[in-house]
Formats: C-alpha cells, sequence, structure tokens
C-alpha cells in the first residue's frame, strides 16, 4: 500500500483539475447543482440539509455516523461511477 502525503489524488495521474471535473459530473448526474470549479461545495450544501455540523478543515469531531451520511450520499456515486469506468477500460484493453 502506498502511503499518501497530503489530499492530492490518489490515483497514478489524475490531477486536480481532471478530479474537480470528474466530481462535478457525477454529482450534476445525481442531480445536485453543482459549480465545476467548485464541486466540493456540494458536499457542505449536503451536510446542512442532514444537519452535520462539517466545516472547512479538520473534521474530526464529527461521529463516523454523522461523516457516512455525507459520504453515503455523494461517496456512494462516485465509486459507482469509478468501478464503471475502470471496468470500461479492462474491457477496452482486451479487446
Amino acid at each position: 500500500m502506498v502511503k499518501r502525503r497530503g489530499n492530492g489524488p490518489a490515483a497514478e495521474g489524475a490531477n486536480e483539475a481532471d478530479l474537480k471535473q470528474f466530481k462535478a459530473e457525477v454529482m450534476r448526474r445525481e442531480g445536485y447543482p453543482v459549480d465545476p470549479q467548485h464541486p466540493d461545495d456540494v458536499k457542505y450544501e449536503v451536510a446542512e440539509s442532514l444537519g452535520v455540523p462539517l466545516k472547512e478543515g479538520d473534521n474530526g469531531d464529527l461521529t463516523s455516523e454523522e461523516a457516512g451520511k455525507i459520504g453515503g450520499a455523494i461517496g456512494g456515486s462516485m465509486v459507482r461511477e469509478m468501478i464503471r469506468l475502470a471496468k470500461q477500460k479492462l474491457s477496452d484493453s482486451q479487446r
């Protein structure tokens, strides 16, 4: 396992601009109004609507349940899309 430093993209070859675009596309498809330049703003809106006190920076005081509410609402869609893209790439490479 590779040890990560900082909060940059974990995927090899990924960059911040590509990651922002990916997040914005997935969130838009899920029905969230999103600014393509600031897709992370959606998680604060979701947190507020769920009554979770998410703030910029350290959120170590959140419970696992609170963090999961936000991550589940947004992260699940992104994970499904990443799996779909990976399967498509694998399928394309086997042709």
